[in-house]
């Protein structure tokens, strides 16, 4: 279950961790095969829903935020809508002049305080067990003590997907502004600070949880991330939800931390926008737009249909 827990929680702060933070990750972080730049694009037919009424069209579409960049998602029914749209709507705001801003932010949430170290805060066992495991990957422990288990550990998922060919920068959020028509604006669901807090607030002895079995899964993950991206360009949500969705279900104060909270909130944002004439392109991460007490689930619920057009 961790493995797919750290697969989806990794996910969600991929695209603004790994390209604000990118210097300070550890030297050591594995660059994606060149053998897959190479490769032709692959075709890929993800999954979008609209919700319409007489003078609003709000297109949704559930995204992965690090792709393999041979991954050519922009085709078909995406297209059409996503060139159609008056306003982009994403988790967060991911303009240039906000990924900038980004290292900052993190900077502030992600450090320890000033003299406690990462390897303080484990038990002997714990700090052993993840001496050796930094050890095999090729990292040195003292790369990472100035920050919080969270941080570590997204950091860890990063060298894993990296492994695997996958990155932030072939994601979709991070490609979505360039495809909008002149004009368009662009709006965000939540706030970086919001997001990352996510992480932050988790108990501590929840974090170093977390980040021992990053280490101990760190072969696991890409190929997980990798198995999601699959079922995800050929717009399978039941899949996805499987693999996503289903093991947070089994930790439910999480689940509603990352899922059913946030799904409930951008349903009601949803409902409001819908007495704007115009045509928005909403996109959140895929997991959000499957399985139970899905965004779906929370319109339906307010009687508010979605229909699915690709």
């Amino acid at each position: 279950m961790i493995t797919r827990l750290t697969c989806f929680a990794s996910a969600i702060a991929l695209a603004l961790v790994a390209p604000a933070h990118a210097q300070e990750a550890p030297a050591q972080t594995p660059a994606p095969a060149d053998a897959t730049a190479a490769e032709p694009k692959t075709p890929a037919t993800p999954a979008l829903w609209k919700v319409a009424d007489e003078d609003t069209t709000i297109y949704l579409f559930g995204t992965v935020h690090a792709l393999p960049d041979n991954i050519d998602w922009y085709s078909g029914a995406v297209k059409t809508a996503l060139s159609s749209a008056d306003d982009l709507v994403t988790e967060i705001d991911m303009s240039p002049e906000a990924m900038a801003g980004m290292q900052g932010t993190i900077m502030k949430m992600a450090m320890l305080p000033q003299g406690t170290t990462l390897r303080s805060l484990m038990s002997e066992e714990d700090r052993a067990e993840y001496e050796a495991g930094l050890a095999e990957l090729g990292v040195p422990a003292a790369a990472l003590d100035p920050f919080e288990p969270w941080f570590a550990a997204l950091q860890i998922a990063n060298m894993a997907y990296a492994k695997v060919g996958i990155t932030p920068g072939a994601g979709v959020e991070l490609n979505l502004a360039s495809k909008l028509k002149e004009g368009a604006g662009k709006d965000a669901l939540e706030t970086v600070e919001y997001q990352l807090s996510i992480f932050d607030g988790l108990p501590q002895d929840a974090q170093v949880e977390y980040l021992l079995e990053s280490i101990e899964d760190f072969d696991e993950v890409g190929p997980m991330l990798q198995q999601v991206v699959d079922e995800w360009s050929v717009g399978d949500v039941a899949a996805v939800a499987e693999l996503v969705n289903e093991p947070l279900e089994e930790e439910p104060v999480l689940a509603d931390r990352l899922l059913h909270r946030r799904n409930a909130n951008w349903a009601k944002w949803i409902d409001q926008r819908l007495d704007k004439p115009g045509v928005v392109f909403m996109a959140v991460g895929a997991g959000h737009l499957g399985g139970s007490k899905s965004v779906q689930d929370a319109l339906k619920a307010e009687g508010i249909e979605t229909v699915r057009v690709q």
